[in-house]
């Protein structure tokens, strides 16, 4: 079975990005196994620093792994400062864990627009790092507090569309 890294932009214990990466974990588990890349114990990316422990070891989780999913809030129009930080860290490790490894970006949000701000800062930075990412279908949940409540998603359309997502991440998978 293909194995996939998680890495959730998130460090709130209850957050909205941490349920969507437990039901997507439950929706995947006939098609692959998922499991969360820990950014939360990396310190703020210095090169004066040697490169930490916990970044050397999710470096080589993602290096091992078939995919990664970024399970990402969207912050002031952008990428969240503690996964854009886990990223300059990965991107220093001489194995170069990201290059041409299938990825795919989820994101939700209270407002309209479900992360795409973020989304697209996202895949600019993949570019560099020369991940493939999964164009189609995009995840971007709009009014995530109407569909997201007490760890659960309550609206069945997206979950729906959360499946046709994991078959179309598995396909692409298979692809790279």
């Amino acid at each position: 079975m293909k194995k996939v890294i998680g890495i959730i932009g998130s460090l709130r214990t209850d957050s909205v990005h941490r349920t969507l990466f437990k039901e997507y974990q439950h929706l995947a588990q006939e098609n692959f196994e998922l499991t969360e890349g820990e950014i939360k114990a990396l310190p703020l990316f210095n090169q004066d620093l040697q490169t930490p422990k916990d970044a050397t070891e999710l470096a080589t989780q993602i290096d091992d792994a078939d995919g990664v999913i970024f399970f990402s809030p969207e912050y002031n129009y952008s990428i969240p400062g503690v996964l854009k930080n886990a990223i300059d860290w990965l991107s220093r490790d001489e194995r170069q864990p990201f290059d041409r490894k299938p990825s795919t970006i989820i994101g939700a949000s209270p407002g309209n627009v479900g992360t795409a701000r973020m989304q697209y800062h996202l895949r600019q930075v993949g570019v560099y790092l020369n991940l493939s990412i999964l164009n189609k279908p995009e995840v971007m949940i709009g009014k995530a507090f109407d569909k997201i409540t007490n760890g659960k998603i309550t609206d069945e359309s997206t979950v729906e569309f959360l499946q046709k997502h994991v078959k179309a991440f598995s396909e692409h998978l298979s692809r790279t």
